[in-house]
């Protein structure tokens, strides 16, 4: 492909992508395809032969767009938003034209700076404490991750280090092996599913504690689970707290844990990855209240804060301990301005990494700190909306308040109802929820995702789900109809065939 081509083939593609996202709405968010389906539609081999771009670009839309479901619908309300916007898109672009791979300051200075402007931006509009920033007199800064999967992960690894020198400095005579299996780290029940892998890929073992009727994880149940483990001989060195659960959206109490952390030597990580967005919001700020205790800060700008996927930013309050645990030199990564910059392949997993402060870079500059504050207000506005359906509606009940963009409900009555209404909803196809369970419970969770959702897109999940609740009911009425109809023959049944033994009865009887 020569650049003619490229320039005609890349036009066609943003044209398809507008046209898809300005339509998106239109199509149903869940396909209707069954596992394997591409593999009936496509060759078994490579072609031999290049094909023309015309002929690609035709397939995407006829063998692709049919087993897509779409993530940036309006009608899409599972999971959490995933951030997408032209100015992202095209960061992207650039990043991968540009094909840098950033592993230190050499091998693309505009990539390495650019990341550290674009944290400090990010973390300033947060509110974080200038402990976190680049900017502060202290080891602070800030790095992107692919995902808060990786944050938890590398912070994980960077207390379990942390722990065994300073264990080994008191200990000296201590083997260090039998000395990491005694290590112990604690998130709450409601923490995301990639806080126990975490756990797993660092072989430390995680104790998942209760939380209180909000799903809060509060400071007096870690500390009597901190106790008990010290006398059993445990070593504790890592919370990873939520802001934003996944389950629910609640918010561990940072007030009351911190002190705890600070005072044993516990590091506190803070996964925020959905919520820490509102946090742009000076009126949502109060819900990180304790953030000074933090050790790490994480929040996934490629949830709700208008940049695509991958692009999780992560902040450290000392960022010397995380270089100590993943640091690894080879001669042919060294350059003589070594130090002067961040070398970020000593921050992350991999050894390379993208350009993707670019789409931070881009969204920043043509939103505005005024028009993302915008987006995140009107995602709450809208959730408030669908918590007024929901509320007006007595064979509905809300399992939790409504927090941020998340609506947790379910049917009055039998837990049967909830599930039945998830698998209609899921059968039709219109718009796209999953389950919760809270306590026992199972609700539908209903999170306002999209950038283009408007209150007729919260209007129309609305009459899909009473439209679902309506045939749930009737089904109900009939089953139990049914059921009575059942009953009744069975008892007349039971009556004649007491009268026809009754006669018999009688004729034995007259007979003797």
């Amino acid at each position: 492909m020569d650049a003619k081509e490229f320039l005609d083939f890349g036009k066609a593609a943003i044209d398809f992508i507008a046209n898809y996202t300005e339509n998106i709405r239109e199509r149903d968010v869940l396909p209707d395809v069954q596992p394997g389906y591409l593999s009936q539609l496509l060759p078994e081999e490579a072609p031999q032969k290049p094909e023309t771009w015309q002929e690609v670009l035709k397939d995407v839309e006829r063998y692709i767009m049919p087993g897509m479901t779409h993530w940036n619908s309006p009608h899409f309300h599972a999971f959490y938003p995933t951030g997408n916007t032209y100015p992202a898109i095209v960061g992207e672009i650039f990043s991968a034209g540009f094909g840098c791979i950033g592993l230190s300051w050499l091998a693309s200075p505009a990539c390495t700076e650019l990341e550290v402007i674009t944290l400090n931006w990010l973390g300033k509009l947060l509110g974080l404490p200038k402990e976190f920033l680049f900017s502060s007199e202290g080891f602070g800064g800030g790095v992107i991750q692919g995902s808060a999967s990786e944050s938890t992960l590398v912070c994980l690894l960077t207390a379990k280090e942390q722990t065994t020198n300073r264990m080994k400095c008191i200990h000296p005579d201590w083997d260090e092996n039998d000395l990491k299996t005694k290590l112990i780290a604690y998130t709450s029940d409601q923490s995301n599913s990639s806080v126990e892998k975490a756990g797993m890929l660092a072989s430390v073992s995680m104790k998942h504690l209760p939380t209180d009727d909000k799903c809060s994880l509060r400071g007096s149940t870690l500390l009597k689970a901190v106790k008990e483990d010290i006398e059993k001989g445990f070593i504790p060195c890592c919370l990873i707290a939520t802001l934003g659960t996944t389950g629910t959206c609640a918010f561990d109490n940072l007030e009351e844990l911190g002190p705890i952390c600070n005072e044993y030597n516990i590091w506190l990580h803070v996964d925020a990855a959905y919520a820490g967005a509102a946090f742009v919001c000076p009126e949502y700020r109060y819900l990180m209240a304790g953030v000074e205790y933090c050790d790490s800060f994480n929040v996934n700008v490629h949830k709700w804060l208008l940049v695509n996927f991958d692009c999780s930013a992560l902040w450290l309050k000392d960022s010397r301990r995380l270089i100590e645990t993943l640091r690894v030199d080879r001669i042919y990564l060294a350059n003589e301005k070594q130090g002067l910059a961040p070398d970020y392949r000593n921050w992350q997993i991999p050894l390379g990494r993208r350009f993707r402060s670019l789409k931070i870079w881009f969204v920043l500059r043509l939103y505005g700190v005024e028009g993302v504050q915008e987006y995140i207000r009107h995602t709450i506005k809208l959730a408030e909306v669908f918590e007024k359906y929901v509320k007006s509606d007595n064979r509905f009940e809300l399992v939790l308040e409504r927090t941020m963009g998340l609506i947790c409900f379910r049917m009055k009555g039998d837990e049967e109802l909830t599930k039945e209404l998830l698998n209609r909803l899921a059968d039709n196809k219109k718009i796209y929820v999953i389950a919760g369970n809270f306590r026992g419970k199972v609700f539908v969770r209903f999170v306002v995702c999209s950038r283009l959702s408007r209150e007729e897109d919260i209007i129309f999940a609305w009459n899909e789900i009473t439209r679902a609740a309506t045939a749930v009911l009737k089904s109900q009425v009939c089953s139990l109809q049914e059921e009575s109809h059942a009953s009744f023959i069975k008892s007349t049944d039971n009556i004649a065939t007491r009268i026809e033994n009754m006669k018999l009865e009688s004729k034995t009887e007259k007979i003797s």
